[in-house]
This record gives C-alpha cells, sequence and structure tokens, in this order.
C-alpha cells in the first residue's frame, strides 16, 4: 500500500486491530440463514432488564439533550452499590475507555513500562502501544493460572501499570483474592494495580475472589467494572472504576466530555435497580457453565476451570479436527462461537454461556461437527 502525504506514525502503520467476535448479521449474509445464534462475545443470555427496555424508550426524547457532566447520578447509584465515596468512581464509554484513559494518562511515552499476562484481553497492548508506552507481556502457566513471581520479575521502578484480568480472559481462570492482594502487597507505591473485574459478578463467590472488599487497603488499587455482561448493555457501552481520589480527578480532568451519553447513564441506572433481572442472569449463567462443562467434558474435550460466562475448551484428540474447522462448520450451521487465535491459542475456542435452549442447540451442532 502507497503511503499517503500527511503524517502517520510508524509504530501505527503495523497495528493489528482488535478482532471482535463475528455478527449475527454477517454470517447470515455469508451462508444464507435465517437463524444464527451467537454464543462468541460473552453478552448476557437474557439480553437486557426491562426496566432498562423502558429507561431507553423513556430516555429516547431527550436524546438531543448533553447529559450532566460527570454523570453524577449514575456516579451516585454505583457509589451506593458499592458502599463507597462518589469521589472514586469514574464512569467511561465501557471499561475499554478507561484502559485507554489510564494508559495516557499515567506511563510517560519513552520512559515507563506497562506489565499485563499473556495471553489477555488485547487493549491492554493495543493502547499501550498507541500511547507510545512499552508493554511487557508475561506468559501464563500451562494451566492459565498467573505466574505471580515472574509477573513481579517483570516489573521495575519504570512500570507504571500492571493489568490483571480476574476472572481471565479466555481462560475464564480466577485467583483467589488472597493471592492478587498478597501480590499487590508486594508491588512497589509507584506502580498501579488494576484489577479488571469485567466477569467477577458471575463467580460463585465473589467475596472470595474479588479485590473491591479490599480497595481501601491500597492506595494504587484501581478496579474495572462493565455493564456489558452481567447488566446487558454491551451495545450500549458503559462501565467505570475506582480508584484513589487523586487519580480519579486526573482522569476526570481529562475525559473527553460526555462520553457517557444520556441514554447510557439512564439505562445504567435501570439496570442497577432491577435486580431480579441481575440476580436471573447469575443463575443462569451459573447454571448454564456448569451444564455445558459437564457435557462438553462428557464429549472428551478438555473444559478449562472458569468463574466467568463463557468457558474455554480444546476438543478431543480423536475427532481428528482442528479447531479452526470446527468453528467453520458451526458457523455454516449458524452457531458462532469463538476461534482463539488471535489469543495465541489456535487450538482452544471459547464458548459464551448461552440461554437453556442456545447450550442445548450448541451441544447438539457440536455432536454433529465431531462425528465421525
Amino acid at each position: 500500500m502507497t503511503l499517503p502525504p500527511y503524517p502517520i506514525r510508524p509504530d501505527v502503520l503495523a497495528f493489528e486491530p482488535y478482532a471482535p467476535g463475528l455478527s449475527i448479521d454477517e454470517i447470515r449474509a455469508r451462508f444464507g440463514l435465517e437463524s444464527v445464534v451467537k454464543m462468541a462475545s460473552n453478552e448476557n443470555p437474557l439480553g437486557c432488564s426491562p426496566l432498562v427496555q423502558k429507561a431507553l424508550k423513556d430516555s429516547a426524547a431527550y436524546a438531543f439533550r448533553y447529559p450532566q457532566s460527570g454523570n453524577p447520578k449514575l456516579v451516585a447509584a454505583l457509589a451506593s452499590r458499592h458502599g463507597l465515596p462518589p469521589a472514586l468512581i469514574v464512569p467511561g464509554n465501557g471499561s475499554d475507555e478507561l484502559i485507554d484513559l489510564l494508559a495516557r494518562v499515567c506511563p510517560t511515552p519513552g520512559e515507563h513500562n506497562i506489565v499485563a499476562s499473556r495471553p489477555s484481553f488485547s487493549m491492554y497492548r493495543i493502547q499501550s502501544r498507541l500511547c507510545g508506552v512499552a508493554f511487557r507481556a508475561v506468559p501464563l502457566r500451562e494451566d492459565f493460572s498467573f505466574d505471580w513471581r515472574k509477573l513481579l520479575a517483570a516489573v521495575d521502578h519504570k512500570t507504571a501499570i500492571v493489568f490483571i484480568t480476574t476472572p481471565d480472559n479466555p481462560s475464564g481462570y480466577c485467583p483467589p483474592a488472597a493471592e492478587v492482594r498478597d501480590f499487590a502487597e508486594a508491588l512497589p507505591p509507584s506502580c498501579l494495580l488494576v484489577v479488571d473485574e469485567a466477569y467477577m459478578d458471575f463467580s460463585r463467590d465473589e467475596a472470595a475472589f474479588s479485590l473491591l472488599p479490599h480497595f481501601a487497603g491500597f492506595s494504587n488499587l484501581i478496579i474495572l467494572r462493565t455493564f456489558s455482561k452481567s447488566f446487558g448493555l454491551a451495545g450500549i457501552r458503559l462501565g467505570y472504576g475506582i480508584m484513589p481520589e487523586f487519580l480519579a480527578d486526573r482522569l476526570r480532568s481529562v475525559h473527553m466530555p460526555f462520553s457517557v451519553n444520556i441514554l447510557a447513564e439512564a439505562t445504567g441506572i435501570a439496570a442497577l435497580e432491577d435486580k431480579a433481572f441481575y440476580g436471573e442472569t447469575l443463575r443462569t449463567v451459573r447454571e448454564g457453565r456448569a451444564f455445558l462443562a459437564g457435557e462438553l467434558a462428557a464429549l472428551d474435550c478438555r473444559v478449562y476451570p472458569s468463574e466467568a460466562n463463557f468457558l474455554m475448551f480444546r476438543l478431543p484428540a480423536s475427532s481428528g479436527k482442528n479447531a479452526l474447522q470446527v468453528f467453520e462448520e458451526l458457523l455454516s450451521k449458524g452457531m458462532i462461537i469463538r476461534p482463539l487465535k488471535s489469543y495465541g491459542l489456535p487450538d482452544h475456542l471459547r464458548v459464551s454461556v448461552g440461554s437453556p435452549a442456545e447450550n442445548r442447540l450448541f451441544l447438539h451442532l457440536l455432536r454433529e461437527v465431531l462425528a465421525p
């Protein structure tokens, strides 16, 4: 490709973009299908709350208005939910925006570095590189648990941020909170620990896995949460960070104005209010996860332990098929799951927990594909 006459940073030219899951519409068009089920992007199997749908309708007439700066009503609702001062909470256009803000605000390009595991959520690496900050990736152990010793060894006096995802993506592995707390205590005070808890709601025991109950004990801890998963607002784009007050003030000072729009704020508040829908989501995912894990194991797949709303698995060697073949054959039958080649795991697949009917359909189609 011929380079344009206007400037583009050389490191941006070499970028590989984020690889999202395939959409239902593109698979319908590709294979001429009427019915397609998507179990690839860890979305809420129940959709979104009736209160959220009502809030969307009620707020639609105000779409011409700017939201109130700083989204104070949403921040107050989140502060009440977590029992924290509002000054510690920063909402964003998805937790992705907060990852981007942290990578731009905290490290100095050419001076500091950012550390994360490999494989991990690609936005940590992408935003680090976009900001001109060195990125260090530390391999997970073979069982996809964190190698805390190697992670700590990768940290030096120039490390600005360490990113940890619990439960982790794409494996679903979730370390006990005590392990993460010990790691946090071993970090130098100059290094921020960002614990991305996007999937924490789905764990069997949030109190045993989340670092949020220990937040007050640290001056360099940030916890990220999202509305995209358990609250069913992936299409709205809403997340938030809980962080030290000084840092929260700095992020607010450079935050793009009105990045959390008026519909996002209204639906976020409504989602927090609908405790029945939230509880049913957690029940559906936990039961579905156990069901899928058992059935996949019965097919001789290797299923990795997960505390998230998805399962990572490897196909049985006896099937004679590789992960990409099975992924493509499922696509042709109208079932979208996630191949993990972009995570550096070409032999692994990831399936989101769906509704009971979707889970059964996935297993039925997988059996068809794996049949001799």
